[in-house]
């Protein structure tokens, strides 16, 4: 990235009517709406990409094939190109939700690469209208400029948030946990990306989530054991932890039923190499 990203909050605390456990009936009636007419558009716009060209395509003419007013698209998306990414801004409020509820002993790699699944899953609800936006974003730079932009957004959300887990207060000249903080969630978007691409060139077929996996399995093996886990909350237990006998050569592990499996099998390696 370009520069270098604040641990804040912002990206984070931005949600849309249809986030938050209080919201109302109303309020979730008229988020799925406006998600309806979003999609409505987009496809409208597709469709008149692929059998016209881009640059031929007016605004209005995206509004009448939807059947709409000129105005009300503009309610929805500033711009032609804007409107073929309709679920990009709820996939990233989403994707925020799942960092803000992690478990406290989750490792932060792992609320990453879980948090970014809610993007994959957001093209996977749709194969046949994801290889087709594929296929334009390949044929369009107004297009690629714009998924560029988009995938700018959830990076950021993950640097920010993995930046979230270092005492900013202790750095110090040749400290790297920021760098590894960007390096690590660049790690993360380009693995999915990498996955995706792949998914998308085989006309969106085949186990995409198993692919994503194997994936995030390399970048955890990477990264997982430079980023430090997420602190501990005073007076609770850690998630897992290790004593061994000397003469017996044996090793006994106690970890609380809800620990994740990574960082159980994390505390497991760091005590066989003792």
């Amino acid at each position: 990235m370009s520069q270098p990203v604040k641990a804040t909050r912002t990206e984070r605390t931005k949600r849309s009517p249809s986030s938050g456990g209080g919201e109302s009936a109303g309020s979730r009636r008229a988020a799925a709406q406006r998600l309806s007419m979003r999609r409505k558009l987009a496809a409208a716009a597709m469709e008149l990409f692929a059998t016209q060209g881009y640059e031929a395509t007016t605004v209005d003419e995206i509004a009448a094939r939807a059947g709409v007013a000129r105005r009300t698209f503009f309610r929805h998306f500033r711009s032609k190109e804007e409107a073929i990414f309709p679920d990009h801004d709820d996939t990233l409020v989403r994707a925020a939700a799942v960092l803000d509820a992690a478990p406290p002993h989750e490792h932060p790699l792992d609320t990453v690469c879980r948090g970014i699944k809610e993007v994959m899953r957001m093209y996977a609800s749709a194969p046949t209208v994801s290889v087709e936006r594929y296929r334009l974003t390949r044929e369009v730079p107004a297009l690629r400029e714009r998924e560029i932009a988009s995938v700018a957004r959830y990076e950021r959300l993950f640097t920010s948030y993995l930046l979230g887990h270092f005492d900013e207060g202790a750095h110090h000249d040749g400290d790297d946990d920021p760098l590894l903080a960007e390096v690590a969630a660049s790690a993360v978007v380009t693995a999915h990306n990498h996955v995706l691409r792949r998914w998308l060139r085989a006309g969106g077929e085949g186990d995409v989530e198993t692919q994503l996996d194997h994936a995030f399995a390399i970048v955890r093996e990477t990264f997982g054991s430079g980023i430090g886990a997420r602190p501990v909350p005073s007076g609770s237990r850690p998630a897992a932890t290790v004593s061994a006998t000397d003469e017996d050569e044996v090793v006994v592990m106690v970890a609380r039923t809800d620990a994740p499996l990574a960082e159980v099998m994390r505390t497991i390696k760091e005590a066989l190499k003792r």
